[in-house]
């Protein structure tokens, strides 16, 4: 349990028993890495934005027309493109509350739920996404405002992330069945 602060850093995602899913889940992390990187870069991008905005219209009533779009395209970049790499830490909220009070083999088979249930519902999301990209892409469609940048951007975004978290999570599930040592993947 966390009380909002941690005396040492996090000690990293889990490392499989099985070869071929702890080298999938390396190359995961490695590619989870870059994209965080690239995702603290869009952030501070737009923090910049959003300043320069505000600075721009207060201080020399010039209206910017696309800084909220552009922004808002950053932070859902940010928000998919890390949800991986945030599950590989296990970092996403969850009620750990009967886990101290099942025994060891019945929380191993709630976990194992858990991650095939979330496998499977951002498999979906993750399709859904991928058609919502297409359609967007194919119709032409752009958002409604007068700087009008096309939809296939986040919807592709969303679509390539939620995707990420999917693969993310059947490595963790594959991880899980497999592990011999008993190792919390």
């Amino acid at each position: 349990m966390s009380h909002g602060f941690e005396l040492a850093p996090a000690k990293g995602p889990a490392v499989p028993d099985n070869p071929a899913v702890a080298g999938l889940s390396r190359l995961l992390d490695r590619f989870n890495h870059a994209l965080l990187m690239l995702s603290m870069v869009a952030l501070i991008l737009t923090a910049l934005v959003l300043t320069y905005s505000v600075v721009s219209r207060y201080f020399f009533k010039v209206a910017t027309d696309w800084q909220d779009e552009a922004s808002v395209f950053m932070l859902i970049g940010v928000t998919f493109f890390c949800s991986a790499y945030v599950q590989s830490y296990r970092g996403h909220i969850g009620i750990e509350a009967l886990a101290g009070l099942l025994p060891r083999a019945v929380n191993r088979a709630r976990m194992i739920f858990v991650d095939l249930l979330s496998f499977l519902f951002c498999g979906f999301f993750s399709w859904k996404s991928w058609t919502l990209f297409h359609e967007a892409l194919k119709e032409g469609q752009t958002t409604t405002s007068t700087f009008a940048p096309p939809l296939w951007i986040p919807y592709s975004i969303m679509a390539f992330g939620m995707t990420l978290l999917t693969v993310q999570l059947l490595v963790q599930l594959a991880a899980r069945l497999t592990n011999v040592r008993g190792n919390h993947v």
